[in-house]
């Protein structure tokens, strides 16, 4: 055997051993985590819970043309097969592994989590538990539309961490320009300053090749500084200029009527409507046409895509562009979608949720919208909870969509590829 086969050998040994160390790691911890649900549920939701009590979960927001019955059931017996079932998947995990179907394991033991909290939560009393769902799919429309907004910026391979900061100036605008014409210009003002802060990004760190992190730093600071101050000096004083008004909701008609599903999804203002419509466009348009291989080239590999002719800098510029044009759009949602009103750094965070959500969702669309989804349970989850006088602290529920956020980041689901250059200025030789 020659000295370079043996060391070919030899990597390859490494590699894989370091490969199996990693599956054999992450087993454990997904194993360890399954029983901590089975746990959980069994020694805090099960135990003291009196096996006659019932759960009601209505099944039908207030209001709901279509008369569903409710679902009433002892969650007692319930939750025992609920952490038997984890228990038994964290044993198996722990065993011999469930390989790539990991996630999907755990995506089924947090739902039967989820479950038993809410059957512990509502005991002897009532959740309803569409409007729930329905609050949660709307709370999920700024961080859908937020991840969607990094994911056009860093699929081109520029990354932006200022969505933030332009979500905030596209809620003010927005309300400004609202309150002064009418709330459909508002809307384009609102789109047009994003697209003017993904350009200003671009240019940064396309042209000067600054640090995209800094710049994007830039942009928030920015964004919260001067929406913070002209609305304190003009918005605050002068209250004509920020009630722009909000867009009403649309009934599908048919669709609103269809018992459970119909208000969930059928009975929104145009802002859900257009984060689908943006789902499935954006899908279509990245993995499945020209233009979407061309963009994701440039973020995987810009000198092979010069080489072949398209113009690196000239597509990031374009995507960046429309990046922030995103997220004015996610922007106009708090204000012209949701509370009719510019309240100062009244994104709280959900910028950056929303990239959590990208990460969380693979750099993909469909993923980063069940990702949104999540947080937005999580953060819809916390008020209801509130008024069903949940023994935890409100401080704990106020923190669950953040903490959720950093549970992702931190890992427990895996590792996400990012395109191979994100970050990396293109240098044409």
């Amino acid at each position: 055997m020659t000295t370079a086969n043996k060391s070919l050998q030899e990597k390859t040994l490494d590699q894989n051993n370091g490969k199996e160390y990693e599956n054999l790691t992450r087993r454990r911890v997904m194993g360890a985590v399954f029983l901590l649900a089975a746990g959980i549920i069994w020694a805090v939701f099960v135990r003291g819970m009196d096996p006659a009590v019932l759960t009601t979960f209505n099944m039908a927001p207030g209001g709901a043309a279509v008369s569903v019955a409710d679902w009433i059931f002892r969650p007692y017996p319930l939750m025992n097969v609920l952490a038997f079932i984890s228990a038994g998947l964290g044993a198996y995990q722990l065993a011999r592994g469930f390989g790539n179907r990991t996630n999907l394991i755990l995506g089924l033991v947090a739902a039967m989590f989820i479950f038993a909290f809410l059957s512990w939560a509502a005991a002897g009393k009532s959740l309803n538990i569409v409007g729930l769902i329905t609050t949660s799919l709307v709370k999920a429309v700024p961080l859908t539309l937020g991840a969607l907004s990094g994911i056009l910026c860093e699929r081109s391979g520029v990354v932006n961490i200022g969505i933030e900061g332009m979500m905030l100036v596209g809620a003010f605008m927005g309300a400004l320009v609202g309150s002064l014409t009418n709330i459909w210009i508002g809307l384009l003002a609102a789109v047009a300053s994003g697209a003017l802060l993904g350009l200003f990004l671009a240019v940064l760190s396309i042209k000067y090749k600054t640090n995209q992190i800094i710049s994007g730093t830039v942009i928030n600071i920015l964004g919260t500084g001067l929406t913070s101050f002209f609305s304190a000096k003009f918005l605050q004083k002068y209250q004509e200029l920020n009630n722009p008004g909000r867009f009403p909701t649309w009934n599908i008609p048919g669709l609103s009527k269809i018992p459970v599903l119909g208000p969930i999804f059928f009975s929104h203002n145009m802002f859900v409507y257009a984060m689908f419509i943006f789902l499935i466009v954006l899908t279509v348009g990245l993995f499945y046409t020209r233009w979407g291989l061309r963009l994701r080239s440039v973020g995987e590999h810009p000198k092979a895509a010069d080489t072949l002719g398209i113009n690196v800098n000239r597509t990031r510029y374009m995507a960046v562009t429309l990046g922030g044009m995103m997220a004015g759009f996610a922007g106009a949602y708090f204000t012209l979608g949701s509370v009719g009103r510019f309240d100062e750094v009244m994104t709280a965070g959900r910028g950056f949720i929303g990239l959590a959500a990208m990460i969380f969702g693979n750099w993909h669309p469909v993923g980063s919208f069940f990702a949104g989804t999540l947080f937005g349970f999580a953060d819809s989850l916390a008020s209801k909870l509130s008024i069903l006088n949940v023994p935890i602290p409100s401080e704990f529920l106020l923190m669950a969509p953040y903490i959720v956020t950093m549970v992702v980041l931190a890992g427990v689901v895996g590792s996400s590829h990012a395109p191979a250059a994100e970050g990396s200025p293109y240098e044409k030789e």
